[in-house]
């Protein structure tokens, strides 16, 4: 699978439904609160809740307590007495080991969320992860809604919730956007994060309106502003898609940019370079979902883009892949070296793994009835094959995840979850 770098785009991964208790397995749920380690504070009926490690920094992505060990962000927490935005939960990671759901935060915008005019925003979702200010903890880029009179460029709906050895402690600043930046009255978001100009500092493309670009140049301040930024950078379309990749191997991370959101809109590669993703590359035609990944074991990387006929891999002479769902992410499971893709929705709603080689598919079948989606498909434990992160709705008020390891083999996937837990616990 090609490597990607330590960002990516996360509002997508959620769904507005709500949500079941269920139960973390393993020995790290009986684990004893550490002297070093200090509990963050938790809302929640069921468990106690264990202390979040405390990191030194890493380059790992989605780490934002700094501990080597990937976490896990989820949107749209459902919860008796926390309204209708209940917050957004965050799982964290032990490094070798995976999930512990018992290391849980809360972060409602009562607490995290930067007021704006004396007003606490009422929505509260996440938008993407990066390390903005370079100091090796994970940041988190969230979208709020600040009051707005529908008169002229509305305010920036964007904050950062900056990471540290203990995780996301601190409450969120607002991104500042430089008024050379901006264009047109849309509300500026749609953020995506990667080194689009090189120079080894994570950089912010953020959508302008009119098919323009605002690129805001890295490594941020902890106030919020980005190092630079200039013009906006004219853009084929108006909704840049994370996460970035960098597709031709030149150093700088690239993008794709869909005409319009929503449905199966064209879409093109924006190549970065040293004035940022300001570059057009590769047009695609419509599809439902595109995802990027090494599917043989040569140097390129490949896009296998998602139609309601199937999948298409760029790879010159690959056999199109049968698939049926609406969208679509890659993962080396078996640690070969070559990326599967993952297909989920649609009218199967059972996700199906399925090898670039043509081999036999697999299918995901959760132990919980209900309607799947996918949210992750990274390397959770270091074992070096990724692991699966599946959520599953069972009705209104109900819902678990499990999370799948990946194995050696044609299997790919272990057919039972080596964690399940539910959002409820939040």
């Amino acid at each position: 699978m090609i490597s990607f770098p330590p960002y990516r785009r996360l509002a997508a991964l959620a769904l507005p439904l709500p949500l079941l208790l269920l139960t973390g397995c393993g020995d790290h749920d009986k684990a004893a609160p550490s002297k070093e380690h200090h509990p963050v504070a938790m809302s929640g009926t069921s468990g106690a809740a264990l202390p979040v490690p405390r990191g030194r920094g890493s380059k790992v992505p989605d780490d934002f307590n700094g501990d080597g060990a990937p976490d896990l962000v989820l949107d749209d927490l459902v919860h008796d007495g926390l309204g209708d935005d209940a917050g957004i939960g965050v799982v964290y990671g032990k490094k070798g080991h995976g999930l512990v759901p018992g290391a849980r935060q809360l972060l409602r915008p009562t607490k995290y969320a930067a007021p704006t005019e004396g007003e606490t925003p009422a929505a509260f979702d996440s938008e993407a992860s990066c390390d903005l200010d370079k100091d090796g903890f994970t940041d988190l880029v969230v979208s709020t809604d600040p009051p707005f009179d529908g008169q002229g460029q509305p305010p920036v709906p964007l904050q950062i919730l900056f990471g540290g050895p203990g995780g996301l402690t601190h409450r969120g600043v607002k991104l500042v956007m430089p008024a050379q930046a901006r264009f047109g009255n849309d509300w500026p978001d749609q953020p995506v994060c990667g080194d689009f100009d090189g120079d080894g500092s994570v950089d912010l493309t953020v959508h302008a309106s009119g098919g323009r670009l605002s690129f805001l140049r890295g490594p941020f301040t902890r106030k919020g502003a980005p190092r630079a930024a200039g013009k906006p950078l004219t853009a084929p379309g108006n909704v840049p898609v994370g996460p970035a990749f960098d597709v031709d191997r030149d150093g700088y991370d690239d993008l794709l940019v869909r005409r319009t959101s929503g449905g199966s809109s064209p879409s093109r590669i924006v190549l970065g370079g040293p004035q940022g993703p300001a570059r057009s590359g590769a047009a695609l035609p419509p599809g439902l979902g595109l995802a990027v990944g090494r599917f043989t074991k040569g140097a390129g990387a490949d896009t296998a883009l998602l139609t309601v006929s199937g999948v298409t891999l760029s790879r010159p002479g690959a056999p199109g892949l049968k698939a049926t769902g609406t969208a679509i992410t890659t993962g080396d499971f078996d640690g070969d070296g070559v990326a599967e893709l993952v297909v989920s929705g649609g009218a199967s709603k059972a996700p199906k793994v399925l090898p670039a080689n043509g081999k036999a598919a697999v299918t995901v079948t959760p132990e919980t009835a209900g309607t799947t989606q996918v949210l992750e498909a990274t390397d959770l434990d270091g074992d070096g094959r990724a692991d699966l992160v599946v959520r599953t709705y069972r009705g209104e008020s109900t819902d678990a995840i499990a999370v799948y390891p990946g194995v050696k083999g044609g299997s790919l996937l272990a057919g039972k979850p080596q964690v399940t837990f539910s959002t409820a616990e939040f």
